[in-house]
C-alpha cells in the first residue's frame, strides 16, 4: 500500500470514530476510491453526517447549496464557484474546503481567507499526466496530426505527395515554457529526449537547481543516443542550454510555446494578439493550463493569417468551447476535450489528496496539501 492510502485508511477510522458536524462531497468519486469511502461511511459514529452528490450531473445552484447548508468540511470540484455566496449558504461553521486539482482560479480566495477557512488542493496528482497529454498536442500540432486524421475521415488520402502536410522535427528546436513549476518540469524532461536543443522559461527568478536538473537529463539522453549508434560515451555540452527569459523574448525565439502557468489576474488573456505577434510563422502554441490565459479569438486570428503555423489546445475558454467558435474548424488547431488529468491513477490520486485534506480538516487538524 502506497503511503497516501495507508494515511487514508487510517484518517478514515479516526474520522469515522472521533469526527463532529457535517462532511459533504460535491462530486462522486473514481470507483476504486468510492468503494472505499462507501465502506467508511458505513462505519462512521452517530455525530458525524456524510452527505455525497452521486450524480454526474452536476447539481442546480440551489441543490448545491442545500447540500452544503451546514457543512464543517466540503470537498469540492472546478465545477463550482467557491465565492462568498457560496460560503455563506454553508454557513458560519465552515473550516475546510479541499478541491479535486491543481489550480483554484474558481475560488475567491480573498473570501476564503476572510472567514477564515482552510483551502487545500491535490499538488502534484496531475502532473505526469497534464505532461503527458502537453507532448501530445506538441507533437499533433507539430506534426499536423488533425489535417492527417480529416484527411484519412473523409476520403482525401491521395496519391503519394512529397509536399503533402509538411511538419517539422524536434531536433534542434527550441522550447519555451511559461511557468517552469511541477508541470513545465515534466513537460521538458519529456521533450529533451526528442532532440530539444534549447529549453527557454519564464520565471520571477532564476531556477538554478531546475536548470541544473533537465541538463542532466539532457546529458544522460545523448549518452544513450551514442551507445545506440556505436558512438563514444562521452557528450558534447555544448549543445543543449535551459535559459530564464523575459516573456517578450521567449515568444520570439521559440518554435514551441507551452503554456503551463496558473490563471490569475495577471495571466489572464497573457497570451493576446500583441504577444502572438512575436511569435515565428513556424511556431505552435500548446495550452494546458487554463484557457484563459490565451484569447482564443487572437489566436485563431493568428492561425488564419499564418502568424503562427499551429495549436494544441487542452483547456479553453469557455468550457466546452462553442462548435461555433473558428478554433473549432480551423485545420491546425488540435483541441482536446480538457483531458489533461483523465486517468484512472490520476483521478484515484486527486480523489485520495483531497479526501487526506477534509479528512484532515474533519478532525480539526491542519491539511496535508493546503493553499491557504
Amino acid at each position: 500500500m502506497d503511503p497516501a492510502a495507508a494515511k487514508l485508511a487510517s484518517l478514515f477510522d479516526s474520522v469515522a470514530n472521533e469526527a463532529t458536524g457535517i462532511l459533504v462531497l460535491t462530486t462522486i468519486l473514481p470507483p476504486k476510491t468510492q468503494q472505499l469511502f462507501d465502506e467508511f461511511k458505513k462505519r462512521v459514529n452517530q455525530n458525524l453526517t456524510v452527505r455525497q452528490w452521486t450524480n454526474v450531473v452536476k447539481p442546480t445552484k440551489e441543490e448545491l447549496f442545500e447540500l452544503i447548508k451546514g457543512a464543517n468540511s466540503i470537498l469540492s470540484t472546478l465545477k463550482e464557484n467557491v465565492n462568498e455566496e457560496f460560503i455563506n449558504a454553508a454557513g458560519p461553521q465552515l473550516k475546510t474546503i479541499s478541491i479535486m486539482g491543481t489550480g483554484y482560479d474558481h475560488i475567491n480566495l480573498d473570501v476564503v481567507n476572510k472567514y477564515g477557512i482552510k483551502l487545500g488542493f491535490t499538488p502534484g496528482a496531475v502532473t505526469s499526466c497534464t505532461a503527458d497529454i502537453t507532448l501530445l498536442l506538441i507533437l499533433g500540432a507539430i506534426r499536423r496530426a488533425k489535417e492527417g486524421i480529416n484527411a484519412v475521415s473523409e476520403g482525401l488520402w491521395g496519391p503519394w505527395d512529397p509536399n503533402w502536410l509538411l511538419g517539422y522535427e524536434f531536433g534542434g528546436k527550441t522550447i519555451g515554457i511559461i511557468g517552469l513549476g511541477r508541470i513545465g518540469c515534466a513537460v521538458a524532461s519529456r521533450v529533451i529526449p526528442l532532440g530539444i536543443s534549447k529549453i527557454l522559461y519564464t520565471s520571477r527568478s532564476v531556477q538554478t537547481e531546475k536548470e541544473e536538473g533537465l541538463l542532466r537529463i539532457s546529458k544522460a539522453s545523448r549518452q544513450l543516443e551514442n551507445l545506440h549508434a556505436g558512438f563514444a560515451t562521452k557528450v558534447d555540452e555544448s549543445g543543449f542550454s535551459v535559459e530564464r527569459k523575459e516573456l517578450d523574448e521567449l515568444l520570439r525565439l521559440s518554435d514551441i510555446v507551452v503554456v503551463t502557468c496558473a490563471l490569475n489576474k495577471e495571466t489572464y488573456h497573457l497570451i493576446n494578439e500583441e504577444k502572438l505577434m512575436l511569435m515565428k510563422p513556424t511556431a505552435v502554441l500548446v495550452n494546458s493550463a487554463r484557457g484563459g490565459i490565451v484569447d482564443g479569438f487572437a489566436l485563431a486570428k493568428a492561425l488564419e493569417n499564418d502568424t503562427i503555423f499551429a495549436a494544441g489546445l487542452d483547456v479553453t475558454d469557455p468550457e466546452p468551447i462553442p462548435m461555433t467558435h473558428p478554433l473549432v474548424s480551423h485545420p491546425r488547431c488540435m483541441i482536446l476535450p480538457h483531458l489533461g488529468f483523465a486517468t484512472s491513477e490520476t483521478h484515484n490520486r486527486t480523489a485520495t489528496f483531497a479526501l487526506l485534506n477534509v479528512l484532515s480538516g474533519a478532525l480539526g487538524k491542519d491539511l496535508p496539501f493546503r493553499v491557504i
